[in-house]
């Protein structure tokens, strides 16, 4: 479960900020226009605020601006435009399909434009209805403007006061994600799950956690001007120093579940991992109540067990010496993690006296850069481009709506259908499905309850204390739980016009056709021009292997000495774990599609499984070197790291080639080489080798795998 659906941090995170920050906004404007207007002049406002709203998310404060004047002078337009077209039915239903695909060619930008190609849908469907004369449109478009600015002016300030606080909650939810991370690792230690299965949960939580990381990269590493702000940056770079212990945690699972299936030392290092979950949780908790945290979790038992394990297989001799090596690799690097949660805790309880990773240091390559450029959007005007597809799809199925909204046998808004149509289709099959039902059942849910509440509540007050929670409720859930909004809206929308027409006693079963209608043209278009996952898997596989290469030379350099900080390798680890979220994404979007349309499901799933191996096996070697440095025998040490490095370069290249030639060849068997015998002493030698064979032996199955997934993506691509 989501943490902002707990309960108990439900009410600090900024999902809830948000939705009473927009409520409080709309109703405030709403209610102060009222104060010097009338009913229509309020609404008009209200709406332009409305529309605003959508672009109201967390952000750096300039982009915040830039983000959400470009919504008001988008809106705005198109709000004119439609209002000037209003009166002329032909020319109006011209304009109804232009702004449509314009509007969704805005996808092309990423994630974040996808709020503003809504909000000018939304905004296109609320003022197709509207017929004035050009002097009222341009009233109507200039008080739409106003509310729209004065929302922007309400939010800017809102998240000026709240910079640090937006700051403390985003990146509070990426340490729940942690969390959750290291809740599926601690199941690998319980014999009732299967480990395959587990590494499946694993790579697709990953995608995740990327994404949560990424979100308070881009808040917290832009600006840090004063104490508070050193305190937030500190608690994000130990977060992230400690998601890669926890990556260097990956081990022989199924030797351990072997030798010590019948030992209690298994639930030990589960209830180790388990509480080191809770332990990060602790801190998240703290952050979001802007409080130092403290350490209050005890872990005693689980290492007392541990180490009882450890002597009993002491005693047992050579028969147990495998489980012996992983057993305590495995102690040492929970311990380590275990310090790491000791200096997350530290890091939210003063300031340090610098902050070496920040500090002088250009963040750029951390943070999103996102372009908004004509050529971007023009390079996509052609048939293959999969969002020149998508804004097509989105205009001819509005063109359908329209036309059955059109001929409908009672007195139906149009604009009900346009809109579920706008909510539903989105650029892939699987996020149409997902809203589909999501839109379906919220909105039988909302009528029920409105069904319900104009049945029994008669007082006026309780109604609009009823319609507030349901204005805070939409943004609050649009990003957790879409079902939640779609029953808010229902409820939102039909109290407004029960309460502005109360007499009329089709309002519910009317809305609720009108949905109903609607996402069955949504779902005939969502096979119309589709774009399938399958399509961009090769792309998508290559920027994998490319930014590996870069990964492992980064990490070798580091390795050896060669930097004289982390930086580089900070860099390129972020880049490959961004690409591996991509893939893993898409992967999961493409199991949500139809069985005709997945391909090579398997050897994808283990692609993306190997590479993860890679980072996890470096993050290990990473670790060894760094608790063995005093007594490290560098020269022997470096040849290893030099042959290793050469080889496993030389196997991302042979699949890269296979994927760019789209060669159907086989690749070779895997191979693991043999280890390099150095006349050494040094008690960390057998795990740095173990460690570089499992290394090339995990790389040699990733060639394995792009030979297969070329096998039966390339030939239908």
């Amino acid at each position: 479960m989501h943490y902002a659906l707990n309960l108990r941090t439900f009410i600090y995170s900024h999902y809830f900020y948000l939705g009473l920050r927009v409520a409080i906004g709309l109703v405030g404007l709403t209610l102060l226009t009222l104060e010097v207007s009338d009913s229509n002049t309020a609404m008009t406002v209200g709406i332009g605020a409305l529309c605003t709203t959508l672009m109201d998310m967390p952000s750096p404060l300039r982009h915040k601006f830039n983000e959400m004047l470009a919504s008001v002078l988008l809106c705005s337009a198109v709000t004119l435009l439609i209002s000037l077209c209003g009166q002329v039915y032909w020319l109006l239903m011209t304009v109804l399909v232009i702004v449509s695909f314009l509007a969704s060619m805005m996808v092309v930008y990423g994630k974040k434009s996808m709020p503003l190609q809504l909000a000018a849908l939304f905004i296109m469907t609320m003022s197709m209805e509207h017929q004035m004369t050009w002097q009222q449109s341009f009233h109507h478009a200039g008080l739409f403007m106003l509310g729209g600015l004065a929302y922007l002016a309400y939010a800017m300030a809102i998240a000026w006061v709240l910079r640090h606080r937006i700051k403390q909650q985003v990146l509070a939810e990426a340490l729940f994600e942690l969390a959750a991370y290291i809740d599926i690792k601690a199941d690998f230690y319980d014999t009732r799950h299967n480990l395959t299965e587990q590494f499946n949960k694993l790579v697709r939580h990953q995608s995740i956690l990327a994404d949560r990381q990424q979100a308070s990269r881009d808040l917290i590493l832009r600006s840090h001007k004063n104490s508070k702000d050193a305190i937030v940056v500190q608690v994000h770079v130990c977060m992230l120093d400690l998601y890669e212990l926890i990556l260097s945690t990956h081990t022989d699972y199924a030797l351990l579940r072997q030798h010590l299936m019948d030992s209690d030392v298994l639930r030990s290092l589960h209830g180790l991992a388990y509480k080191a979950a809770r332990d990060i949780e602790s801190v998240a908790y703290a952050v979001t109540r802007k409080r130092a945290s403290y350490a209050q979790i005890s872990y005693d038992d689980e290492w007392r067990e541990i180490e009882a394990e450890i002597s009993r297989l002491q005693a047992q001799g050579d028969s147990a010496q495998e489980a012996l090596a992983t057993l305590r690799a495995q102690r040492n690097k929970i311990r380590a993690i275990l310090k790491m949660i000791a200096e997350l805790h530290l890091a939210s309880q003063k300031v340090y006296d610098n902050v070496p990773f920040w500090s002088g240091a250009d963040m750029a390559p951390f943070l999103s850069q996102q372009k908004y450029e004509l050529k971007t959007l023009l390079s996509n005007l052609k048939p293959d481009s999969p969002i020149f597809r998508f804004a097509l799809r989105v205009s001819m199925a509005i063109s359908v709506g329209l036309a059955i909204g059109h001929w409908l046998p009672y007195t139906a808004h149009s604009y009900w259908i346009v809109l579920t149509i706008v909510i539903i289709l989105r650029p892939t099959f699987s996020m149409t499905r997902q809203r589909r039902a999501d839109r379906i059942i919220g909105t039988l849910i909302g009528c029920v309850a409105t069904a319900i509440v104009i049945r029994f509540v008669h007082s006026e007050i309780a109604l609009m204390a009823i319609l507030f929670l349901s204005i805070v409720a939409t943004p609050t859930f649009i990003y957790l739980r879409y079902r939640y909004t779609a029953i808010a809206v229902s409820l939102m929308i039909l109290l407004q016009m029960h309460l502005v027409a109360p007499s009329n006693p089709n309002l519910v079963s009317e809305r609720l056709i009108d949905t109903l209608i609607g996402a069955a043209v949504a779902t005939v278009f969502s096979f119309v021009l589709a774009n399938w996952e399958y399509q961009s898997l090769p792309r998508l596989i290559r920027q994998v292997l490319n930014v590996n290469l870069g990964y492992m030379q980064a990490s070798f350099e580091l390795l050896q000495g060669k930097c004289q900080d982390d930086f580089a390798y900070r860099i390129e680890r972020k880049r490959l774990m961004d690409s591996l979220a991509a893939l893993s994404s898409a992967l999961v979007r493409m199991l949500d599609e139809p069985a005709s349309k997945q391909r090579a499901v398997e050897d994808i799933n283990l692609f993306i499984v190997q590479n993860y191996l890679l980072v996890a096996h470096v993050a290990a070697l990473r670790s060894i070197l760094g608790r063995h440095g005093t007594s490290l025998p560098v020269e022997p040490v470096n040849a290893l790291l030099v042959q290793s490095h050469r080889q496993v370069g030389l196997t991302l290249s042979r699949a890269l080639d296979q994927i760019d030639h789209k060669a159907a060849i086989s690749a070779p068997p895997a191979t693991v080489p043999a280890p390099l015998s150095h006349d050494t002493s040094w008690p960390g030698w057998p795990l740095v080798q173990r460690r570089i064979r499992l290394l090339q032996a995990d790389a040699d199955k990733i060639v394995i795998h792009s030979a297969a997934i070329v096998h039966v993506v390339a030939p239908r691509h």
